[in-house]
Order: structure tokens, then C-alpha cells, then sequence
């Protein structure tokens, strides 16, 4: 009999993801070796406006699990409100969802 000690090894648990999530539509482009890079992404305001962000700088890019969910993290730099926000775009890969969650 076998133990896959390594594979447990490799799933980090990293807790809760903290910080305010808000839900977002986001296009981004998947390398050949799989990897996702975020291109424009679309998020709904307090009072309903969606807003288009074209203007996202991936800063680093990261695969945690939270909770026993699996995700990639990207922290992004974005031009938003005519200033520049460093966040937290997170994909989750069981739902196929996207977050924003501010630093």
C-alpha cells in the first residue's frame, strides 16, 4: 500500500480569504501550459453601474487552496476611480467564478 505524503504536502491550506469580495465578470487569456492572465475584467459598483477595467497589471500570480477550495490568486494592479488599486482578482477552479477582493 501506497501514501501520496507529497501530494498532501503540495496543498497548502491557507485559511479563510479575507477582505471584501465582490463578484466580477472577467476575460482572460490561458497560456498553452494552462496558466490565466487576466485581460478586462467587469465589477458592479454600490449603486448598481458596472464598470469596464482594461487597465490591469499582473503583479504575481499564485495557486492556494482556502478552506479546501482551489484557487489561483492573481494580485493586479488596476486603474479604477481615476486612480491606480493594487487587488486581488481570485478564480475559483471547482465553480469557474471570479472575485475582486481589495487589499
Amino acid at each position: 500500500m501506497g501514501f501520496l505524503l507529497g501530494d498532501i504536502a503540495e496543498r497548502t491550506e491557507h485559511g479563510a480569504l479575507h477582505g471584501i469580495q465582490r463578484e466580477i465578470a472577467c476575460e482572460c487569456w490561458f497560456t498553452s501550459k494552462g496558466r490565466s492572465i487576466p485581460k478586462i475584467i467587469k465589477v458592479m459598483d454600490e449603486e448598481g453601474v458596472l464598470h469596464t477595467i482594461r487597465e490591469i497589471q499582473l503583479l504575481t500570480s499564485e495557486e492556494k487552496t482556502y478552506s479546501g477550495i482551489r484557487t489561483v490568486e492573481h494580485l493586479c494592479r488596476i486603474h479604477i476611480g481615476g486612480r491606480m488599486e493594487t487587488v486581488k482578482l481570485v478564480f475559483t477552479k471547482e465553480t469557474c467564478k471570479w472575485a475582486l477582493v481589495a487589499i
